[in-house]
């Protein structure tokens, strides 16, 4: 057996003694010892391999079943900009506390000194952005490299699965050649992993408690659901009489606590002068709302923050208290006014109502009402998939409360960039129905996301892309006033007229155009496979749409 193959062999069997069940795979010719150690575990059922030809939509397939198994998931390149390709990814999954292993072959180096193809510098390639990094020495026929490689391995799973969420980790593994096997399989000491098929170290649990917030004081405060603990954030407001408000709305939070419109009450600021909260509790990172930044950096409200164990917003740097966790089991922060939560409740009533109506006045199809129907035609326990811009918006803003149904969101760096696979990951993690709500530059900007080879499995998945034809979510910024007009449609709203239809098409992907309401509800019933659902729209009556419904939220309330 040469080095290669016999690194490459060892490296998979102990990532799998750690734990690994599905790997991801973009090909490549240096990295093919560990091809055929993956294609061979994945023959002896050992683990689910997932190979791509783009490495960009390989990272985040491997992020999306990472985030939703909530255990590291290795995703494997080739050298030079392929390993590249995955920084995005990197970046997301260290923003977001997801545990990623990015394995990347290299060129030894002797090689690296001559130049040679595909070679560039991949040592600490991924920079602060990841929890380890480590270069292997090059695999030699000599004494102890059995048991290095698999220590450097539990080191990386380790440094992976660390705190309460985990993060990325790099291993760098330069290749010489020969890089296919000989056919022999000896080598010359044994290269077995430790009896019984466990670990080769073994990082001991010593017990230790997530640190929990203290100062929780006050009967008069608000809770702040970012990215993650929304079911525990949603059982704690409605024990001590706290309003808890989201990103995502009424989605994915339950209970008589839970202000679906909370994201339009924020918004209002004689609603928020009356009901300003004593206290702030931020569960996670909220990364979307200017008027969430607002609230967390007003100087009047205290701000305690739950931050899960990656790093903490502080608009004004002014936080008062940080911990990982709020202390789900505490007994809250003293005595309860009853009147607090319920003035929050009953103004969630009077917006909700007003919203509603508003928007079934609206012309279909826009952003809102088609976010507001994909949520309410969702299965029960369904996981549902948020494009970054406008889809996470118009769910937070105009869908029903829905705690049956599971987020997710690349909300770390908060890119549009690998959406279509993350979903696919995702949803082959999740194991039941998945949808995604995507908007068209989203899903165009990983299109190869659909390129799906005939021996890889296809999750159960609707892609539902509402396709206004550019990027509408600059009509609801500063780009989008009337002053900029002359310049707006070029540099921002980026008209692409591609025919989304003939795209999946040629990926042999089943597309369906809807042309309305009824019509979209009825597709969303559940199905097998991997489709996309479009719905056009025109988004040039998108901000007055928006601004349509904020006048009829702040008449409900304010008069």
């Amino acid at each position: 057996m040469n080095p290669s193959t016999a690194q490459a062999e060892v490296i998979v069997d102990e990532l799998v003694r750690n734990g690994v069940r599905h790997a991801v795979l973009a090909p490549g010719s240096r990295n093919a010892p560990l091809a055929y150690a993956l294609h061979r575990a994945a023959h002896a059922a050992r683990l689910r391999l997932h190979v791509r030809i783009d490495e960009r939509s390989a990272g985040f397939l491997a992020l999306g079943l990472a985030a939703r198994t909530r255990q590291p998931v290795p995703v494997f390149c080739t050298s030079g900009t392929a390993a590249s390709n995955l920084h995005p990814a990197v970046s997301e999954a260290y923003h977001a506390g997801v545990p990623l292993l990015v394995i990347t072959a290299d060129r030894p180096p002797e090689l690296r000194a001559a130049g040679a193809n595909q070679t560039i510098d991949q040592h600490r390639l991924y920079g602060s952005e990841v929890r380890m990094f480590d270069e292997l020495g090059v695999a030699e026929a000599r004494s102890g490299q059995n048991a290095y490689w698999r220590s450097q391995v539990c080191r990386a799973w380790a440094a992976a699965a660390c705190g309460m969420r985990g993060g990325p980790v790099h291993l760098n593994l330069p290749f010489r050649e020969p890089l296919v096997p000989d056919g022999d399989t000896e080598w010359f000491e044994p290269l077995e992993g430790r009896p019984g098929g466990e670990r080769w170290t073994e990082v001991a649990d010593r017990g230790s408690s997530p640190s929990s917030l203290g100062r929780l004081t006050s009967g008069r405060g608000l809770v702040l659901v970012g990215d993650w603990g929304a079911e525990e954030a949603s059982a704690w407001g409605e024990r001590v009489g706290w309003p808890v408000l989201s990103e995502v709305g009424g989605v994915g939070v339950s209970g008589p606590a839970a202000i679906s419109t909370g994201m339009w009450l924020l918004n209002l600021p004689e609603f928020i002068r009356e009901h300003r909260p004593e206290q702030v509790l931020c569960v996670g990172r909220p990364t979307v709302f200017r008027q969430v930044q607002q609230l967390l950096a007003d100087s009047g409200t205290e701000v305690l923050l739950a931050h899960g164990g990656i790093g903490w917003p502080a608009p004004a740097h002014n936080v008062r208290e940080v911990a990982e966790t709020f202390g789900v089991d505490s007994e809250g922060p003293g005595p309860v006014d009853p009147q607090w939560l319920t003035a929050w409740q009953q103004a969630d009533q009077k917006a909700s109502a007003a919203l509603h109506a508003a928007l079934d006045l609206e012309r279909w199809p826009n952003g809102p009402a088609v976010a507001r129907e994909v949520v309410d035609a969702l299965p029960e326990n369904s996981l549902l998939v948020l494009g970054s811009s406008n889809p996470s918006r118009d769910v937070a803003l105009a869908a029903r409360q829905r705690p049956d149904v599971l987020v997710h969101r690349n909300r770390g760096a908060a890119g549009i960039d690998g959406t279509v696979s993350t979903a696919l990951g995702a949803a082959a993690g999740h194991g039941g129905p998945t949808y995604a709500l995507l908007g068209d530059l989203t899903f165009l900007h990983d299109s190869n996301g659909l390129v799906l080879g005939p021996y890889e499995q296809r999750p159960d998945l609707t892609i539902v892309v509402f396709n206004d034809d550019g990027g509408g979510i600059f009509s609801l910024l500063e780009q989008g006033g009337p002053e900029h007009s002359d310049s707006f449609d070029r540099v921002f709203g980026t008209p692409h007229g591609t025919d989304l239809g003939r795209l999946c098409a040629a990926h042999g992907v089943e597309h369906v155009q809807v042309p309305g309401h009824a019509e979209l509800r009825e597709t969303l019933r559940p199905k097998p496979g991997l489709r996309v659902v479009e719905v056009r729209a025109n988004r040039d009556e998108l901000r007055a749409v928006h601004q349509r419904l904020h006048a009829a939220v702040r008449s409900a309330l304010l008069g």
